[in-house]
């Protein structure tokens, strides 16, 4: 499996109970639905939420705006309600931490 941004992300966040399904349509790839809740936004595409682009032959994949990923995944994971679990404030954590990194 090739190492791009897209391989490293998903992984990371089951790892924190966010399930997410992402679709592609050369050369966009959609983030579809966050834990079975789908998607409704459009963002850098006609037809879904755009959190990449396939690139070029000697190019590097990139994640399109990471605060706006994160913004969609922090809404549709909890479906549009915040709470205040642990588990809930780790995933922010979790969040803010890899948006520096990325």
């Amino acid at each position: 499996m090739e190492d791009n941004v897209i391989n490293r992300l998903v992984p990371r966040l089951r790892k924190i109970g966010i399930d997410v399904e992402l679709i592609g349509n050369y050369p966009w790839i959609y983030l579809r639905k966050v834990n079975g809740n789908t998607i409704k936004e459009r963002f850098e595409g006609n037809h879904g939420f755009t959190i990449a682009f396939l690139p070029l032959k000697d190019q590097k994949m990139e994640l399109t705006d990471i605060t706006e990923i994160f913004k969609i995944i922090r809404k549709y994971k909890w479906n549009g309600k915040e709470d205040n679990t642990k588990e809930n404030i780790i995933l922010r954590n979790f969040i803010d931490w890899n948006q520096r990194i990325f």
